[in-house]
């Protein structure tokens, strides 16, 4: 069987009020939706990307991978990284690919008649999930309410927050605030922070020690994932897990970052680094190295993925993400006892766009 036809809509969904990290702030989420189709089949893919995803999609990608065998998803991953030589690999490239990829996969499941994680074959029924959000446009109350909410109504006993206030320039707030993160969850609950590479290296090794006296056992990104020499210096010098690798898009990225000793734990998103086919060879790099994974965001995409290697750590269960695909998508994963589980009743990954729904956030 060939695949018949892809194609990507891109989905602009505003966000409840402005949201912030220590280096950006947002108004909406863009996510863009590859249909792929097989006689009666269709499969889905999507990636958190911008809308010119879609294009790259229509223009660079769809007319590679239609007529391709729906069995063979690898030569069809090698195909599309051939095929944007010239257009560059990296970035919404990457995207693109990333959602043309999963919904090859997911395609071949439902083809098959069976579920994702068990054509890939699992490793886990489960995998752990962290509730992830504490923007620093959050007040306190709503940290409060956010995380408290995680840990005491919905048992995740393990949660995120984000620090770095305004370019790390409020260094005591950002201690402030991950004291009332500690006071809402608890003290046998696992708190993480994420700066998203606002402090220098010196400046992380300081608030680590501070952090860590409130007991933060995660510092993502303390500085720029592009400075492996500062990540490495940050993780020499402080008691808690470092990780990186969110930005990633080929598995050279995940080899050069393992190779320079700067994470304690690897974090790949599946919507950006080449899809499943490319999450898959850098778990095995992570393995390679004597590291764990993370899965980066995108729930329910990672979901049936996850639990297929044995080095994975936890699920990012994504604030925002999260939102975005209980308004999109039908069959998406709840999580149970602080874990997500895939759909093993359905064909492929079990999730349907709410076609007529998400047509109001059509872009």
């Amino acid at each position: 069987m060939k695949v018949d036809q892809v194609s990507a809509t891109a989905y602009r969904v505003p966000t409840e009020e402005p949201e912030s990290d220590g280096t950006l702030t947002w108004t909406q989420t863009t996510i863009v939706v590859v249909d792929a189709t097989a006689g009666d089949a269709t499969g889905l893919g999507y990636t958190y990307g911008p809308a010119a995803c879609a294009a790259l999609v229509r223009d660079e990608l769809a007319p590679v991978v239609q007529g391709a065998d729906v069995l063979d998803v690898p030569r069809a991953a090698r195909d599309m990284a051939i095929a944007v030589r010239n257009v560059g690999r990296r970035g919404p490239t990457a995207m693109a690919i990333s959602a043309v990829d999963t919904a090859l996969w997911d395609l071949k499941a439902r083809v098959l008649g069976v579920p994702l994680a068990g054509l890939f074959g699992q490793v886990h029924d489960e995998v752990a999930a962290y509730g992830s959000g504490g923007f620093t446009s959050l007040t306190d109350e709503e940290l409060e309410r956010q995380l408290g909410g995680w840990v005491n109504n919905d048992g995740i006993p393990r949660v995120k927050m984000k620090v770095g206030t305004a370019w790390g320039s409020r260094e005591d707030r950002d201690v402030e605030r991950v004291g009332v993160a500690r006071r809402a969850i608890g003290d046998e609950a696992e708190l993480y922070v994420d700066a998203n590479g606002a402090y220098t290296a010196k400046q992380a090794v300081r608030l680590a020690e501070r952090f860590e006296a409130l007991g933060v056992t995660w510092l993502e990104e303390p500085v720029s994932s592009d400075d492996l020499d500062g990540l490495r210096a940050v993780r020499e010098r402080v008691d808690c897990d470092v990780a990186a690798g969110e930005y990633g898009f080929d598995v050279s990225y995940f080899e050069r970052m393992c190779a320079a000793g700067a994470v304690d734990c690897l974090q790949a998103d599946v919507t950006r680094c080449g899809g499943f086919t490319e999450w898959l060879r850098v778990a095995a790099v992570a393995a390679a190295h004597g590291l764990d994974i993370s899965a980066h965001c995108a729930p329910a995409l990672h979901t049936h993925v996850a639990g297929t290697v044995p080095n994975v750590r936890h699920i990012e269960y994504f604030a925002d993400h999260v939102r975005v695909e209980r308004l999109l998508f039908a069959g998406v994963p709840e999580p149970r006892g602080g874990c997500l589980r895939p759909d093993l009743s359905a064909g492929g990954m079990g999730l349907e766009l709410k076609r007529v729904d998400a047509e109001r956030w059509r872009s």
